[in-house]
C-alpha cells in the first residue's frame, strides 16, 4: 500500500470521494508522525493504482503533501 498525505482536510476529502469515484480502493488513516504534513488525514491505496491515481490528482488539481511508500518504519516519498 501507498499512502497520499495533505496539507488541508478539504483536499483528502475530496481525494478520497475521487478515488471511490474511480473505484480504486483506498482507506482513510491517520497521517503517520514520521511524515510533515499540515492535515491529520492520509489515504491508503495500492500501489498498482499509482498511475490513475498520479492522473486523478494532476487532472483534478487536487493538492498533496506527497506519495509516500512505508520501508520499514519509515516513509520514503515516490513523488
Amino acid at each position: 500500500m501507498l499512502l497520499m498525505a495533505f496539507d488541508s482536510t478539504q483536499q483528502a476529502l475530496r481525494a478520497e470521494m475521487l478515488l471511490e469515484y474511480a473505484e480504486i480502493e483506498n482507506d482513510m488513516c491517520p497521517t503517520p508522525k514520521q511524515i510533515t504534513a499540515g492535515c491529520a488525514l492520509s489515504l491508503e491505496f495500492p500501489e498498482e493504482a499509482l498511475d490513475q491515481v498520479l492522473h486523478i490528482i494532476a487532472e483534478e488539481k487536487v493538492e498533496i503533501r506527497g506519495i509516500f511508500l512505508k520501508k520499514g518504519n519509515e516513509y520514503v516519498s515516490i513523488n
